[in-house]
């Protein structure tokens, strides 16, 4: 079983900016993606950005060029910087690992950006 600790949510105005970090923990596992996704008041849930083993990312159109997503030497956190914060990127930020076939999930850390 794998846990998914997430943290860096908050409020910011609109053009500051975050980091969320989500810390990886559990018995042995294989980390093929790790990343987030968001969910808007009635809106589903999006990709945001994810990396992968051979820390190739990818972003959404929404985020690309503001964001960006990495991870530490021992791959088992993942981090989000997100500049120029808009009131559109106010969610839920939730934290996605895939193993194999498996997919975890975060509980999920609040993102408000005031206009």
């Amino acid at each position: 079983q794998v846990q998914l600790v997430e943290s860096g949510g908050g409020l910011v105005q609109t053009g500051g900016s975050l980091r969320l970090s989500c810390a990886a923990s559990g018995s042995a596992f294989t980390i093929n993606t790790m990343g987030w996704y968001r969910r808007a008041p009635g809106k589903q849930r999006e990709l945001v950005a994810y990396i992968d083993s051979d820390d190739v990312t990818n972003y959404a159109d929404s985020v690309k060029g503001r964001s960006t997503i990495s991870r530490d030497n021992a791959g088992n956190t993942v981090y989000l910087q997100m500049n120029s914060l808009k009131p559109e990127d106010t969610a839920v930020y939730y934290c996605h690992l895939r193993s194999w076939t498996t997919d975890y999930w975060g509980q999920g850390t609040q993102v408000t950006v005031s206009s």
